[in-house]
């Protein structure tokens, strides 16, 4: 098939990289599919996900990924007692209205991608197994395997170079032949296991799947596929679509970032982001609008360890119109680029309460296509800001001094000499699960002696559901719980760090710093105590400020400050809890039209219903 960035030729280069280092697993995603060939070539090794957001690439996935070969079109053959292909080529058409590819592509309609003859039997060919579908005729595989020969008769007689964003003013010899109905080539394998094809934006589709190996291969150039092959969609719809200009474009039409100079650094940084991918795999051409070191420099940001490996190899330049191309003297040179992805939860050492590590995940699948800066407003045991990748910068405010004083010690100092002193008043004070005596001896040292940060959090580790809690004086007197110092909180501590590459630590309130203060991609997340929880940290009784309506309505007049500024925000929150509801929160969301997202229920014995509210 005849097609920008086909990869057939490419797929002995992809399995030498699969190869070589050593990927595997039972999915595999091809997440712009195009021509399904990569797909097709691995489909008896892995569990296919292909997906596409032209309607007319998930037409030949399907006819690629849900057959094994060629279809027997048992049905159809049973009841017509021939060929489907025979007997549609055998078919005679006459024009009418409705046949929408002859009154508009042909000379009838004043351009000519098809002579009038070709057109007329594209239009009743699709019309014709259209109707065969719907009595129940065809299969959905066998029709997708229907429809996608044709589009690829079409391609046969096109009068164009090749795509279809200009036609020629002469009859090219190609375009002049009749046109006819092959079955449509494909790898005949037997597949090892249920394919399952989509039909949408990637960076949308990837916030819902997940599994092995990701093979990303998108546009390259400004060329954008739905001006390049708008009738082909169109054939594969047939939904009578608003066209206009010179070629007949499509008028509702979507575009992609990735063809977009201006945005398609933002679209690997939030496909890269949301990938739930162990492998992934980049097809990478030196004529791409982003650079293979700008790429490179992304993927490591996502990567373990920062590890990104590149492998090269030649391959010859598609031909088209597009300016793009025009004036580079160099051979297309493709790449693969390969990473496994960090998919780990950097979770805080520090267990406080209202830490969002177990709500992690859906708070990222919530984060904006770009983040430049992340405050973390509200950070607590600083879970979401330190696992938030922000291109330039990540800010940590916390007024609770004891908290923030944790964090910082956490981050600042070594943490191979943290765990050393950690363990050393372990040993020190003899301290043991449930051990009281132990327990209250350190707690009397810290009040009393050393109100060190260090000695707070070995603390709080033996403290009754990890609780930091003070009286009136000042005093910790939170009592002994449950809980003890074991390797995996040693682990925590030796691999706690913020993924962002620059950091900034403020002990104050989120509104210690002004946000006009800060870059336009920033974004500003809040995490404040709920309100309708009652929860002992935020009761006012414990030896800090509370947390009370008047506190409520204050972040969320500030919030709505910030927004009208032109900032973006996320703020966490409980809408339903124990018979309680949020009137006030909710009736600030429906004021000002914010989105809210509900990302799921928390708590086993009183359940409460979490929420994301954001402004973009």
């Amino acid at each position: 098939m005849r097609y920008l960035g086909n990869k057939t030729r490419l797929l002995g280069f992809i399995d030498d990289v699969i190869k070589k280092y050593d990927i595997s697993g039972e999915t595999f995603a091809d997440l712009f599919s195009g021509t399904s060939s990569v797909g097709d070539h691995f489909k008896d090794r892995f569990t296919i996900i292909a997906n596409d957001y032209m309607g007319y690439a998930g037409v030949i996935a399907k006819a690629r990924l849900l057959n094994t070969g060629v279809p027997l079109f048992e049905k159809f053959t049973q009841h017509y007692g021939m060929s489907t292909f025979d007997w549609l080529n055998a078919r005679t058409y006459e024009p009418s209205p409705e046949f929408f590819i002859y009154n508009n592509y042909t000379p009838v309609g004043g351009r000519m991608f098809f002579t009038e003859d070709n057109a007329k039997k594209i239009d009743g060919m699709r019309i014709d197994i259209e109707s065969l579908y719907q009595n129940s005729m065809l299969s959905e595989a066998e029709y997708a395997f229907l429809i996608a020969s044709l589009l690829e008769a079409a391609l046969k007689v096109s009068n164009t170079s090749g795509t279809y964003q200009a036609f020629f003013k002469f009859w090219e010899t190609r375009s002049s032949k009749v046109i006819s109905l092959e079955p449509l080539e494909l790898f005949e394998k037997e597949l090892h296991g249920e394919n399952i094809i989509y039909n949408e934006d990637t960076n949308e589709l990837v916030r819902r799947i997940s599994g092995d190996i990701a093979y990303i291969d998108p546009p390259y150039t400004t060329t954008q596929y739905t001006n390049s092959y708008h009738i082909l969609e169109t054939i594969t719809r047939y939904d009578t679509p608003a066209i206009f200009g010179r070629t007949g474009r499509r008028s509702n039409r979507s575009l992609s970032g990735y063809s977009n100079k201006k945005k398609v650094s933002e679209e690997f940084e939030d496909l890269f982001r949301q990938l739930d991918f162990r492998h992934v795999l980049i097809s990478y051409s030196n004529q791409s609008l982003i650079s293979l070191e700008e790429l490179c420099d992304l993927a490591k940001r996502f990567a373990v360890g920062g590890r990104v490996h590149v492998e090269s190899c030649e391959y010859r330049e598609y031909s088209t119109n597009n300016p793009s191309y025009k004036g580079r003297q160099e051979g297309l040179k493709e790449a693969i680029i390969y990473f496994e992805k960090d998919r780990s939860i950097n979770k805080s050492p520090l267990n406080y309460s209202g830490s969002k590590d177990g709500l992690l995940p859906m708070i990222i699948k919530q984060l904006p296509k770009h983040v430049g800066t992340f405050v973390d407003a509200m950070g607590g045991a600083f879970n979401v800001g330190a696992n938030v990748v922000a291109m330039d910068k990540t800010w940590y405010l916390e007024y609770n001094n004891y908290v923030y004083e944790i964090i910082r010690m956490l981050l600042e100092n070594d943490p191979a000499d943290t765990v050393e002193q950690i363990e050393d008043i372990v040993s020190r004070f003899g301290l043991v699960k449930k051990d009281r005596d132990a327990y209250l001896a350190l707690r009397s040292h810290y009040n009393e002696k050393d109100k060190s940060a260090i000695n707070l959090f070995v603390l709080q580790i033996y403290a009754f559901q990890n609780m930091i809690r003070y009286n009136a004086g000042q005093k910790m007197n939170t009592p002994v719980g449950n809980n003890e110092y074991c390797d995996g909180i040693r682990d925590r501590i030796l691999n706690f760090a913020v993924r962002a590459p620059e950091y900034e630590l403020v002990h104050g309130a989120y509104d210690a710093i002004h946000f006009s203060e800060f870059p336009a991609d920033t974004l500003f997340y809040f995490d404040p105590p709920y309100f309708i929880t009652r929860a002992e940290y935020n009761d006012g009784k414990r030896g800090l400020e509370g947390w009370s309506a008047n506190e409520e309505a204050r972040l969320l007049a500030y919030i709505h400050e910030l927004d009208q500024a032109g900032y973006r925000f996320m703020l966490s929150n409980v809408v339903s809890h124990k018979g309680r509801v949020h009137h006030m929160l909710l009736d600030w969301v429906r004021e000002h039209g914010y989105a809210l997202i509900d990302i799921g229920k928390t708590g086993i014995k009183y359940p409460r219903r979490e929420v994301v509210i954001k402004n973009f």
